[in-house]
């Protein structure tokens, strides 16, 4: 029976998501773990000579660095600050509300490779979700800003789930196509992390770098002929205090001599590992299952690029055996920790190898806790 033009107009439009494009930005500027060696070493000095009534401050090594995290190098947007024992935070100049933002900037960047990779103009895309661990401003949003840059007659927003940010985002632009309120959505994650990173506290001031990635998410239906095929995505939140950041408009006005050390990323690393890996896990064993995916037979694991010793626990419990780099690829070692772009760039590094038909993970987790998986299947 045919259906008339009223049942016609109210029938739900669904459709079927896919991973059309990604792009990426990479600052200029790179640090080295010997670099920021001497940098805290010398930080170190200058304080232990000006407190001699207190505990003295250990020195930091390179060694200690990368047994504790596997990172060897960073990116960064402002490196000489940074490595001023004196200032050690970088400085990045205030732009004017008529400029661009900084991370505005290099979301537009990493976006604009995404588009061009896909094939599409900005006026062929419908929303942009800025989903990043820290925002420049509360408002306007990135999102809106960066959508005014590109030239898109559409929506965007910002969302904020700490390392989880991406595949959060890539989950709810996945959502909008399925209702049928979008057709190509850009997920932006400009990460400026060294901003919220202590430089000063010896166990962690070597965790974070600064990049944006972007991820476009389309109906299949208007899809370029390679493209990921979003098989299932699913998200997790625990709250939990064992990650966390205290900075925010409430304690702006906060007395120069508070202790603000909590106003950075600080974190109990023991407790988050124990905490998380398990967690992380189970849920990855937990959603394949329910997709009918066996978890060995995974081709390609794109995890968070937070810690290497994580990365490797969380893939022997998914793939049954000890991943090596060609099944879970790193690119901590180069980048560090960029919050929730690590799993993005290591995806949009090291996935144009894989044959049709090949099925890959994209997970991330971390502060919240949060955690998101979004299995993948390659189609050309």
């Amino acid at each position: 029976m045919q259906e008339s033009p009223m049942q016609e107009m109210q029938a739900p439009l669904t459709g079927h998501p896919v991973i059309s494009a990604t792009g990426l930005f990479t600052p200029a500027d790179s640090i080295s773990n010997e670099e920021l060696v001497a940098s805290f070493n010398a930080f170190v000095d200058r304080h232990n000579a000006a407190n001699p009534d207190v505990e003295p401050l250990a020195y930091s090594s390179v060694e200690f660095i990368e047994k504790a995290s596997g990172i060897k190098s960073r990116h960064v947007m402002s490196k000489a600050p940074i490595l001023d024992p004196a200032i050690m935070c970088p400085r990045l100049p205030e732009r004017g509300n008529d400029e661009l933002s900084v991370m505005a900037e290099i979301g537009v960047a990493a976006a604009r490779q995404a588009l061009e990779r896909a094939g599409r103009k900005p006026e062929d895309v419908d929303a942009v979700l800025c989903a990043a661990s820290n925002m420049q401003r509360a408002y306007p949003a990135m999102a809106i800003e960066i959508q005014q840059a590109l030239g898109i007659d559409g929506f965007g927003f910002d969302m904020n789930v700490a390392c989880s940010s991406a595949t959060f985002g890539i989950q709810t632009a996945a959502d909008y196509i399925r209702a049928g309120n979008a057709r190509s959505v850009l997920v932006v994650s400009p990460e400026i992390t060294s901003g919220h990173l202590n430089w000063r506290d010896r166990d962690s001031h070597f965790i974070f770098g600064d990049v944006a990635t972007a991820v476009l998410v389309e109906d299949a239906a208007i899809a370029p002929p390679e493209h990921w095929a979003i098989l299932g995505t699913k998200l997790k939140t625990v709250f939990s205090n064992n990650i966390r950041n205290n900075f925010g408009f409430l304690n702006r006005a906060a007395p120069e001599t508070a202790d603000t050390a909590d106003k950075l990323f600080v974190q109990e690393g023991r407790k988050v590992f124990r905490e998380v890996v398990p967690m992380v896990a189970q849920m990855i064993l937990d959603e394949a299952e329910r997709l009918g995916i066996d978890p060995e037979g995974l081709r390609r694991l794109w995890l968070h690029q937070a810690n290497a010793g994580m990365n490797r626990l969380i893939s022997t419990k998914v793939l049954g055996h000890e991943a090596n780099e060609d099944e879970s690829p790193t690119v901590l070692d180069t980048y560090g920790n960029t919050s929730s772009a690590g799993s993005i760039i290591a995806f949009h590094q090291h996935s144009d190898d894989l044959l049709a038909g090949d099925t890959g993970l994209i997970c991330s987790f971390g502060a919240g806790y949060s955690a998101g998986t979004v299995f993948v299947r390659k189609v050309s």
